[in-house]
């Protein structure tokens, strides 16, 4: 159909994406929400991560949903979202932790049934460069989105309090009736005929997944392991620097994703200069952020705090889109989508245990869970992330003189 190539047709299918993050929208809501619902550092995180653990579940489930009761892409897509809509409201409505933590994990059920329906259904509609740079959008599209959220629930949590900060999931109905209004509901007939064609090219050998995806899956992991700590522990050690009734948190979460989006708009350039130096260029800039967010809360240094914390979003997006750009060598076609998924899942995990990974970290190195020592665990996250680099780098060289 031609509408799909019409500029309001795609944005109508980036708008789904740019949703699909919204639960990182209330992280600026944190100490307020741990203050009200009696609850500690870790399960206060755990209301932003728990719809990690819900996606994970639902990225396997989705497809087997769509194939069991016939379902269109389209429809597993508006029934995703709208589930997002409705349960993202609820705790506006009850105190009760337990309730507002079941809330989020339905919130992930619904990010899981479309996520993955969202980028194969711009991988059937589009091709060649104009796929890429649909994909690339795509992944922009998340960045402003999760900034959006984040800015809007803060200034929401500013004027009116935390339970209002949680208002800004209406914003997912007026997604829902522009991707409902714009978006044909033909994709399954061309997915099939693609999925033909592509059998009779590639059909060659089936089956094989090379042991480098399972290592990219641990890669994916430990990156977002960090990036979600940071962004979790970002408010409270903002509160500890400024004090109690500090709420400008969400503004600079906001800021960081721009430098997010930056990351994935010129990933492509960057790539073509840098080539697979981009991961080394990507990790360096990582460590770099959290010994600078380390750094800011030792020596109350608010500034630096920021800087570590606006910076780190950049080299993520350097780094992630690697990964799912090495997977078509990892796997024959026909895997393509479950490897996808498997990284996805990666992420997710990631996502969902980032607060007991950075707890347990905490814990070993003896600092309590509050005030500056919130940062403590990002001077061993950097150096992680720079032994990572450098095993790559050797794996790589010896691979290099394999061949």
């Amino acid at each position: 159909m031609d509408n799909k190539k019409s500029i309001v047709t795609k944005l109508a299918f980036l708008s789904v994406s740019f949703m699909v993050t919204s639960a990182y929208a209330i992280q600026g809501s944190l100490p307020q929400l741990k203050a009200a619902l009696h609850i500690t550092q870790t399960q206060s995180e755990y209301l932003v991560t728990t719809p990690s653990f819900a996606v994970m579940i639902f990225v396997v489930l989705s497809p087997l949903l769509q194939s069991w009761f016939h379902i269109s892409d389209k429809k597993i897509i508006m029934l995703g979202v709208f589930i997002v809509g409705l349960t993202g409201l609820v705790p506006m409505f009850v105190s009760n932790y337990g309730i507002v933590l079941a809330s989020r994990l339905a919130l992930g059920a619904g990010y899981g049934l479309y996520n993955s329906q969202a980028i194969s259904m711009i991988s059937v509609w589009y091709e060649g460069n104009e796929r890429a740079q649909m994909l690339g959008w795509r992944a922009a599209a998340e960045q402003i989105g999760q900034a959006t959220t984040l800015f809007i629930a803060g200034l929401l949590l500013s004027s009116f309090g935390w339970r209002q900060s949680f208002l800004v999931y209406a914003l997912t109905f007026v997604v829902l009736l522009f991707f409902a209004a714009r978006v044909p509901d033909d994709s399954k007939v061309e997915a099939v005929e693609q999925k033909e064609e592509k059998q009779e090219v590639e059909g060659k050998e089936k089956g094989k997944i090379s042991p480098v995806v399972y290592l990219l899956i641990l890669f994916a992991f430990l990156l977002v392991v960090d990036y979600v700590g940071m962004e979790n522990r970002f408010s409270g050690v903002a509160v500890a620097i400024k004090g109690a009734s500090y709420t400008g948190s969400s503004n600079f979460l906001s800021l960081m994703l721009i430098g997010a989006t930056l990351g994935g708009l010129f990933y492509g350039s960057i790539k073509k200069v840098m080539g697979f130096g981009t991961v080394y260029f990507g990790l360096i800039l990582m460590a770099v952020s959290n010994f600078l967010f380390a750094y800011g809360a030792s020596h109350r240094s608010f500034m630096m705090l920021v800087i570590g914390l606006l910076l780190i979003g950049f080299p993520l997006q350097l780094v992630s889109p690697l990964i799912f750009n090495l997977l078509p060598d990892l796997a024959p076609a026909e895997r393509q989508p479950l490897i996808t998924s498997m990284i996805l899942i990666g992420f997710n995990f990631g996502a969902f245990f980032s607060p007991t990974i950075t707890e347990w970290t905490n814990h070993i190195m003896g600092r309590p869970q509050a005030g500056l020592d919130l940062a403590a665990p990002f001077v061993p996250y950097g150096v992680g992330l720079l032994v990572i680099d450098l095993v790559i780098f050797i794996a790589t060289r010896r691979q290099v003189k394999k061949n």
